[in-house]
């Protein structure tokens, strides 16, 4: 079986972000880091090139391919971030999530919980706040480990 290529690297977060491109998603990254770091209070580091990762879990697909994912992150892509938050599960708190994403501002969303937004500024960081402690917690029931 193929090998995941996101995986955790021994990148330095502090240095990727200061080298992301363009200098409005590198002056972003901090904040996104900052928030995600007091969320989930944990450090983060790097899966593959771009993601900076939180915590991580492991899980085992029908096919039974074993992966280990990062149970949150972000990654200031150039045309959007992408924050990485599991997808919430359908006992109350996917309502909750979908009620949160309501209100957190300009944004747009992927398969798998991929939630884009252009810039930090064109969202409510408390909300988002709010958001990634809901999908974390969520992570921990869908995945113990």
């Amino acid at each position: 079986m193929a090998e995941a290529k996101t995986k955790p690297t021994q990148v330095r977060v502090s240095d990727f972000i200061a080298a992301v491109e363009p200098a409005s998603k590198r002056e972003d990254a901090p904040v996104l880091d900052a928030l995600f770091r007091k969320v989930t209070g944990v450090e983060p580091e790097m899966w593959g090139p771009t993601i900076v990762g939180y915590g991580e879990y492991h899980t085992v697909y029908d096919s039974g391919r074993k992966v280990r994912c990062c149970r949150a992150g972000f990654s200031p892509r150039k045309a959007k971030h992408s924050l990485y938050l599991l997808p919430c599960d359908d006992d109350g708190s996917k309502a909750d999530f979908e009620a949160l994403l309501a209100r957190l501002g300009k944004h747009s969303l992927g398969q798998g919980g991929c939630l884009y937004v252009n810039k930090v500024a064109d969202i409510d960081l408390g909300v988002l706040e709010e958001m990634i402690a809901l999908a974390w917690k969520n992570s921990f029931a869908r995945y113990p480990d």
